[in-house]
């Protein structure tokens, strides 16, 4: 009866690992509720300016939006658009430096194809739900729920 009884106690305690586990996470949790402290600036607007500002020289970004107003197709979708590229190019060489930037970085972020790409995958998403539909069969890896 002895051992029965000292087996059950070897049962009930738990180990040294678990032990060791709970009283981490008991502490853990603890220094959790503990206030966290926080420092704040006012940080003026220049030194925002002038990390958002792109690398490079105004120069730099002035002959780059030279060659983009100087392409042909750029020129061709003005002229569409009603605009003549003499005074689009004379409005660009009255710019600042800060607007050379700021254009520089805005014909940089443009997407190289226009949005054929998402237009392209809007179709496809379109005919694959109407092919599993049943409305379609365009694409043969589908089954239809019908």
């Amino acid at each position: 009866m002895n051992q029965q009884a000292a087996s059950r106690q070897d049962l009930a305690r738990p180990s040294l690992a678990k032990r060791a586990i709970a009283s981490t996470l008991i502490v853990s949790c603890s220094l959790m509720a503990l206030p966290m402290q926080a420092s704040a600036q006012v940080v003026p607007t220049d030194a925002l300016v002038q990390q958002e500002a792109p690398a490079g020289t105004a120069a730099d970004s002035r002959v780059r939006v030279n060659a983009f107003f100087a392409r042909e197709d750029v020129r061709q979708a003005m002229v569409k658009e009603g605009v003549n590229p003499a005074d689009a190019q004379s409005r660009v060489d009255a710019m600042s430096d800060d607007e050379i930037r700021a254009l520089d970085g805005r014909i940089a972020q443009a997407p190289a194809g226009g949005d054929v790409l998402g237009v392209i995958f809007a179709v496809f998403v379109i005919l694959l739900v109407t092919d599993i539909l049943g409305f379609t069969k365009v694409f043969p890896f589908t089954r239809s729920i019908r």
